[in-house]
């Protein structure tokens, strides 16, 4: 019985796992949208350059993961220490600082300069040009496009460990002493 009860506890825990990374990914494309519409808004309506856009989209943008996460995907457990907001916000913006900014620029010479992939994807670019949507005049600026996309496949991964198990981990609660202090 009580082998069952283990059982049954570890893949509730499985299950909030995934559940977690699934609700993890709609926020991600929720602040994608986010990000993008800010960007717009201060490039096309405010008119800053785009690098004040950019920065005001990722400021923005990692705001409503830290909303967002805190309620929807890494819920606060009671019978845990209470996280202290700022710090965990803080921890969020380092770490989307580190997986959106620093990690993703490494990738890019990775992918661009020591791998190449230009020397790997014309068919895959021809085939994309063939929907006449975009067409793509060489396959540099072709891999220039795509590598944000493989990015992502490793940076996603990385970012939801990284607020799961730093930017909102809580530590064990304290109930003895809670329990000593009511007394």
């Amino acid at each position: 019985m009580a082998e069952q009860k283990e059982n049954l506890e570890g893949s509730k825990k499985s299950g909030s796992w995934l559940g977690q990374a699934i609700k993890f990914g709609l926020v991600g494309v929720v602040n994608t949208a986010v990000s993008y519409a800010v960007y717009t808004f201060f490039y096309y309506v405010l008119g800053t350059n785009e690098h004040v856009a950019n920065v005001m989209g990722f400021v923005i943008s990692v705001f409503n993961a830290w909303i967002w996460q805190s309620k929807f995907v890494f819920k606060e457990d009671e019978t845990k220490e209470k996280r202290v907001w700022w710090q965990v916000l803080i921890k969020t913006y380092i770490s989307y600082s580190f997986t959106g900014l620093l990690l993703t620029e490494l990738l890019l010479l990775v992918w661009l300069n020591l791998v190449c992939i230009q020397n790997f994807d014309g068919p895959f670019m021809e085939w994309v040009n063939s929907f006449g949507i975009i067409t793509f005049k060489n396959t540099y600026d072709f891999s220039v496009s795509l590598a944000p996309f493989l990015n992502m496949v490793i940076t996603i991964p990385i970012n939801f460990l990284i607020n799961k198990f730093w930017a909102y981990r809580q530590k064990k609660g304290n109930n003895e002493s809670d329990e000593d202090q009511s007394a």
